[in-house]
């Protein structure tokens, strides 16, 4: 069977300034700035449109002092994509930062991993140290959006569409998963959190928010297996994926940019 082929975008809706030992387990000997890009992803084609993630809210951004670009929503409709028609949408995993627009999706089924959600709702969620990286509201909002029947549950990897799958990583968080996406330049794995930066996979380095050390050093190689080269990863948050891949249209560059094309570098 001959696979379709996917335009697959990175939105860039947030940002904040961080420095170089903020971003690495151990830390790291250059006192150098590290900013990072806060992201959502949009892969489509003529049948499908299928959203990778929702970011999170103002709110949410003057709380945790993130410079707010503009809103997951109004990002996509840059793209001619409106929330409110969207069917289905990736949750990688329920981060403040992946999950706390869900309710501009009204329509939406939300694919998330078995493990994610007994992550979230169980135990550990009594210690600060993993409790801090989410919303409760998010985290109710999905459990309400379970009653309604609007969640897809995969434990594992799951394709959920022809071309596009699901792969449980872990590491990060125990339910964390990334995408694999057919486009015509090959596997597109867009990694979410399995991998920060382009420097966590490729020197082989974590990033300090973690739950399993080792879950996410063996995710890299997941990765690589998922995708047709190290070319063909986009991580969760690198500044580097707006620089690298083509823009979407001049009036996008540095806002929206094409995964499924070949990068720069």
């Amino acid at each position: 069977m001959t696979l379709p082929d996917y335009e697959v975008y990175a939105i860039k809706y947030a940002r904040r300034e961080a420095r170089r030992h903020e971003h690495f387990v151990g830390g790291d000997p250059h006192e150098a700035p590290m900013p990072m890009d806060y992201f959502v992803w949009l892969i489509r084609n003529a049948e499908r449109t299928i959203v990778v993630d929702t970011g999170f809210t103002a709110e949410v951004a003057a709380k945790r002092k993130r410079e707010y670009i503009r809103t997951p929503k109004a990002a996509l409709a840059l793209l001619g994509v409106r929330s409110e028609e969207v069917r289905e949408v990736v949750v990688t995993h329920m981060h403040y930062d992946h999950v706390g627009t869900h309710f501009d999706f009204p329509e939406a089924k939300f694919h998330v991993q078995d493990e994610e959600m007994r992550y979230v709702t169980g135990r550990l969620m009594r210690h600060a140290r993993f409790a801090h990286s989410m919303e409760v509201d998010d985290v109710v909002g999905m459990v309400r959006a379970l009653y309604k029947g609007r969640l897809v549950f995969h434990d594992g990897v799951d394709e959920i569409a022809p071309g596009v799958s699901l792969h449980h990583i872990g590491g990060h968080t125990p339910g964390l998963q990334s995408v694999r996406v057919h486009t015509k330049r090959g596997w597109v794995a867009v990694a979410s959190d399995a991998t920060h930066y382009y420097e966590h996979f490729e020197s082989g380095r974590c990033f300090t928010s973690i739950v399993d050390l080792a879950g996410t050093l063996e995710g890299y190689d997941k990765l690589r297996r998922m995708a047709d080269s190290p070319r063909h990863v986009v991580p969760g948050h690198d500044p580097l994926v707006m620089a690298r891949y083509p823009a979407v249209t001049k009036e996008l560059e540095g806002i929206a940019v094409r995964l499924d094309l070949p990068p720069a570098a």
